[in-house]
């Protein structure tokens, strides 16, 4: 099976994001989410890892980032560009 291509894109092209120093770095994280049993089709609840950004200085996720199904829940945790 050939793998998905990546979009050719040019880094000029490109805006840059910063966090809430200014700085341009950004860790990863996880958001974990919880599915029903009787929804994930097993003996027990599972759990969904999300893989986020977030701003190391506040904790804050990127909320565009984050699903848009989850952004409302999720806006007093997030930090909008």
């Amino acid at each position: 099976m050939e793998a998905p291509k990546q979009p050719n894109i040019d880094l000029k092209s490109t805006e840059g994001m910063k966090n809430s120093e200014g700085g341009s770095i950004f860790k990863s994280g996880v958001i974990l989410r919880k599915i029903s049993k009787f929804v994930a089709g097993t003996d027990e609840d599972a759990i969904m890892p999300l893989p986020v950004f977030y701003d190391p200085s506040s904790g804050k996720i990127l909320k565009e980032g984050l699903p848009k199904e989850l952004r409302e829940e999720l806006k007093d945790e997030t930090l909008s560009m």
